[in-house]
């Protein structure tokens, strides 16, 4: 899997079609697996964390991943808490601006980082509710295999 750079439009497109009818622990539950399932095929050596609000619902870390991995999902995860979209999607609007996010964001590279494999977890009718992270991978990766999953997570619920 090597995926290009979505584009800002591209990126929102993403998040408006895969915002979910509903999200409870059964669901982080099937899509924190399908992640597993998915990563396995590929021997991805990542991390994967679900929450909703500030309630870990999944996390599981594959052969290969590190400890350095959850640093790093804690980091994206706080961009989506904050931006309330993708850590991609934000990261490449700064990257727009001819800037980075390190650079402007105005906030502690520590604590936040606006690399791809967070993605918010939409409800409709109420917004973001959550988080679905992956790291491990390139951020393209770790974005393309969130995405992925989260189609084939819609799909099983729509079908």
């Amino acid at each position: 899997m090597n995926p290009t750079a979505p584009t800002i439009s591209e990126l929102i497109a993403q998040e408006r079609r895969l915002t979910l009818p509903h999200f409870g622990y059964d669901d982080a539950y099937a899509l924190g697996t399908l992640i597993v399932s998915l990563a396995r095929e590929r021997h991805a050596p990542v991390a994967i964390d679900i929450r909703r609000g500030a309630q870990q619902l999944f996390h599981a870390a594959l052969p290969g991943s590190s400890a350095d991995n959850d640093a790093w999902i804690d980091r994206k995860r706080r961009v989506v808490e904050r931006y309330g979209e993708s850590s991609y999607l934000v990261g490449t609007r700064f990257r727009a601006k001819g800037t980075t996010f390190d650079e402007a964001s105005r906030l502690d590279p520590d604590v936040y980082a606006a690399h791809g494999g967070s993605f918010p977890v939409a409800v409709e009718g109420a917004g973001v509710i959550g988080s679905v992270t992956v790291s491990g991978l390139p951020q393209a990766e770790d974005h393309a295999l969130v995405v992925e999953a989260l189609e084939q997570f819609v799909s099983r619920i729509d079908g």
